[in-house]
């Protein structure tokens, strides 16, 4: 099998204010495990704001969306904008209120939100490109944004999220943490992680199941 080049975006360090750091490890462990390359992408701009993940409340201070991913990646990260869609096989956007927040403003806006800019064309040069994404926690709320009405994808079991997925046009399944939706006609891959898992290994369960069924999917690209 030839070595699989996979993307990975970013949307800054932790779980209330940027990528959801389980996730995304779990994400990355998983990938090297099944011998991918991946490289990092996160947008260049500030967060919506930042929040102290020991107490819950927001701080007076700003951070930048790509400097606090550069903390999961080790510094081994790039700026979004340079982000190709012909030199890889797939995305995979890990959760966490960033997704939410700063690739998108469904925290703020809901139903009526818009996805980054930079963020939306990657993800649509991939989905025109037939190339598989997988997507996971809370970021499948943007599916609709990126594929169109129809799409199907799973954010787990909270009604009031699938209410505004289907509202944005998308078609929501229920979905346990430890299994995967796969929307067949656009290859994309959704699993609940941390919107229904209780652990690590809980996360764990669906997230490796979503990446592997992204590595498979590459081969019928």
């Amino acid at each position: 099998m030839t070595t699989k080049n996979i993307a990975v975006v970013l949307s800054g360090c932790g779980v209330y204010d940027g990528t959801e750091i389980h996730e995304s490890v779990i994400t990355l462990l998983r990938l090297s495990q099944r011998g991918a390359h991946v490289q990092c992408f996160a947008p260049n701009i500030a967060q919506l704001h930042v929040i102290n993940h020991l107490t819950g409340e927001e701080m007076p201070e700003s951070r930048n969306v790509l400097v606090e991913s550069a903390r999961i990646a080790r510094g081994e990260i790039k700026d979004i904008r340079e982000a190709k869609v012909d030199d890889f096989d797939a995305l995979i956007v890990p959760g966490g209120f960033g997704a939410a927040k700063n690739l998108s403003s469904f925290a703020t806006e809901g139903a009526a939100c818009s996805v980054q800019p930079d963020v939306l064309a990657l993800a649509e040069a991939f989905a025109e490109a037939g190339k598989p994404i997988g997507l996971m926690c809370i970021s499948p709320a943007i599916a609709a944004k990126i594929y169109g009405p129809g799409v199907i994808c799973t954010i787990g079991k909270d009604a009031d999220t699938a209410a505004a997925v289907e509202k944005m046009g998308g078609t929501h399944q229920e979905c346990e943490v430890s299994d995967i939706v796969e929307d067949k006609a656009r290859k994309l891959v959704s699993t609940p992680a941390y919107m229904l898992a209780q652990s690590i290994s809980e996360a764990a369960s669906g997230i490796n199941k979503m990446v592997d069924r992204v590595l498979e999917l590459t081969q019928h690209a």
